[in-house]
């Protein structure tokens, strides 16, 4: 049994980071067709799938929204049937099996009672936790950024600077990335929404 990851094209920038009293996540809204047309500029590319998680979505959409319909699923019936939310290991599990063969490259980021965790994902099943993470055709601008920035004593509204920091330089040289970027912040008190359109 191959445990290869599917190969696609991911035409997006995405980025998650750990701060110390919560989680980042941005993306930027452009969708487009192959990198080569660009067929929205105002795509939700992150979406809430738990109280106190996020997920950000690379590769084909509609296996992406299955995913997260999927998970949100899951993670609502844990806590309906255990009366407490599940925690980020066992939600990242779940969205390890979740993930297993489809052309999608998610990252997963919320917040548990032992802190703010980041997790990258792919169609091989993999999980993998980091306090930060990029993904998406822009990924390599994405990270220059990050490593440069990222303080691991860092805020949450500082580290929001360098997560819009990451995916705006992406957007800059990345031509499948672009139109603005969606942010949004987590921590125990749940997820919270901010969208900065291009100038």
């Amino acid at each position: 049994m191959s445990h290869d990851a599917p190969r696609f094209e991911t035409g997006t920038t995405i980025v998650a980071l750990r701060a110390t009293d919560g989680v980042m996540m941005a993306a930027d809204q452009r969708m487009s067709l192959g990198g080569q047309f660009t067929a929205n500029k105002d795509v939700q590319k992150i979406e809430q799938v738990h109280p106190t998680a996020t997920m950000a979505i690379a590769g084909s959409v509609g296996p992406a929204q299955d995913l997260i319909q999927s998970l949100r699923a899951e993670a609502s019936l844990y806590e309906s049937r255990r009366d407490e939310p599940m925690s980020m290991t066992a939600l990242s599990n779940a969205a390890g099996e979740h993930v297993r063969g489809l052309p999608v490259a998610p990252l997963l980021a919320g917040v548990d009672e032992s802190g703010g965790h980041v997790f990258e994902l792919d169609g091989g099943g993999s999980v993998v936790g980091d306090s930060y993470a990029a993904g998406g055709s822009g990924m390599q601008v994405a990270y220059g950024v990050l490593e440069r920035r990222v303080d691991a004593d860092a805020d949450v509204e500082a580290a929001a600077d360098t997560a819009v920091a990451a995916v705006e330089a992406a957007c800059e040289r990345d031509t499948a990335s672009g139109d603005g970027v969606t942010l949004t912040t987590v921590t125990a008190d749940g997820v919270a929404f901010d969208e900065r359109r291009a100038s």
